[in-house]
């Protein structure tokens, strides 16, 4: 046990930008923080403030002197002949050796296959110490936390209740600001309605009146006053609408939700079909000197969505190099594979995307028959809109930047065959988001290599192939 901290009006500033402001908040002991949110918003960074490894642009924190801490970071550097999952096991043995207070993970998932998460989420079930994590995998944020820190908008918003919990708040949250900014508009409608007519009242008025003048009879004030009256009324009324109006949309921008993606894909219709696009009859994959993979029997059709699951090391990226052809990969069995040219690949490190291009120049050059029209309208749907953002360089975009673009390169020049390898390593919620928006709709052959089963339930994969 250990005593509670407390974040004081905690802020974090870099030269170029700001992350969070003003947060307070508390660690009790025996809390199950997550800590959330984009990519580059400070997740990591807050997870050292904490601990004490990073003083913070503001603010100050109570009591997380001569407290224990087991810290694993996202990146571990050690260990280097060992696999992710090796490396992390290691790396966390380490941290509980000093038999932590608290215990701090960044990104503890990420390249872990499925059998050594359900253990890492079972270890986490029997740690009883105070536990912080920084995570975008929602199997573990289900089972593993009780309390979210949310860094949005450089604002930590602080949940205290289940994951799931928050996301349906965070919705009903949104669509009763959304009724009340839509009865807003109503109410904006009917005093421009009743403006406008007082207005044509008092045009009507006042011509009558310029009638009375030439001759000669009397204008009551009254009259007068009762218009100008009218129209004050109204514009008050208009602002107060206006203020309240300010005031529902701040709110909204607090509690962000993901933009949606609706892809469109130009894969004809007559490459998708029933027929099978691959097939692999007891087939062997591996190196020169050593066999990776044997008796692979696989078929998969036109318009099938596979997943190839598997421990890590078990085989399942050296198949996709046999079935991209990879040169050094050795092969044995009858293969029944599309033309490469047909075959298209998407990894986590992006390495379709070419560095040295602008976004606009990427597509551009991909479609040259399209109009500059067409493209940024291509563009669009995948969230680049402004004239920046379509001329950034490749080599500074954001992680989420990174796989949007990815994926607005697939979607416009759609292969009959998607090998994808575990894409959704190292990237926020709201581009997994994004990335499941595009592969439930993509119309082609898909296989998948992924640990993430509730991801892999939201494109709606339903066979699997296990190594």
């Amino acid at each position: 046990m250990h005593k509670p901290i407390f974040l004081n009006a905690v802020s974090l500033h870099f030269a170029d930008k700001i992350c969070f402001e003003d947060f307070s908040g508390q660690i009790q002991p025996a809390d199950r923080i997550a800590i959330i949110g984009n990519n580059g918003s400070g997740k990591s960074a807050l997870l050292k403030i904490v601990k004490g490894d990073l003083l913070p642009s503001s603010g100050t924190i109570e009591n997380n002197d001569g407290i224990v801490f087991g810290y694993v970071p996202q990146l571990i550097c050690e260990y280097k002949n060992l696999s992710g999952g090796e490396k992390f096991n290691k790396a966390l043995s380490a941290a509980f050796a000093d038999h932590p207070d608290i215990l701090l993970l960044d990104e503890p998932t990420n390249h872990l296959d499925l059998n050594n998460r359900k253990s890492l989420i079972k270890m986490l079930n029997f740690y009883k110490g105070t536990l912080i994590i920084v995570s975008h995998d929602v199997e573990l944020l289900r089972n593993a936390v009780n309390v979210l820190w949310h860094i949005d908008v450089g604002t930590v918003n602080v949940f205290n209740g289940k994951y799931d919990n928050y996301r349906q708040t965070i919705l009903q949250r949104r669509q009763k600001i959304e009724n009340e900014l839509s009865l807003l508009d109503r109410e904006k409608k009917e005093n421009h309605k009743a403006l406008m007519k007082e207005q044509h009242r008092a045009k009507k008025s006042k011509e009558r009146g310029q009638k009375l003048v030439e001759q000669k009879r009397w204008i009551p004030a009254a009259s007068h006053l009762k218009a100008s009256s009218a129209r004050k009324t109204a514009g008050k009324k208009h602002q107060m609408i206006t203020n309240r109006r300010d005031a529902l949309e701040n709110k909204l921008s607090g509690l962000r939700i993901p933009e949606v993606i609706i892809p469109k894909f130009s894969l004809s219709s007559k490459t998708v079909g029933t027929k099978n696009i691959l097939s692999i009859s007891n087939g062997m994959v591996g190196y020169e000197n050593k066999t990776v993979l044997v008796n692979i029997n696989l078929s998969v059709t036109g318009a099938e969505h596979l997943a190839v699951t598997g421990d890590n090391g078990s085989g399942k990226t050296t198949l996709f190099r046999a079935i991209l052809g990879h040169s050094q990969i050795t092969k044995a069995g009858i293969w029944s594979l599309p033309h490469p040219e047909d075959i298209g690949y998407l990894d986590q490190h992006y390495s379709s995307l070419d560095p040295s291009k602008t976004i606009l120049e990427m597509l551009t050059g991909l479609v040259p028959e399209k109009t500059h029209a067409e493209v940024r309208n291509f563009l669009n749907d995948f969230l680049f809109r402004k004239n920046e953002e379509v001329n950034k360089q490749i080599s500074v975009l954001s992680g989420g930047e990174q796989a949007r673009l990815a994926l607005a390169k697939i979607a416009l020049q759609p292969p009959k065959l998607l090998l994808i390898d575990e894409i959704t390593n190292n990237i926020d919620l709201e581009t997994k988001e994004h990335v499941a928006q595009v592969l439930t709709n993509y119309p082609g052959a898909m296989i998948i290599i992924s640990h993430d089963t509730v991801f892999l339930e939201n494109i709606g994969i339903t066979r699997y192939y296990t190594i």
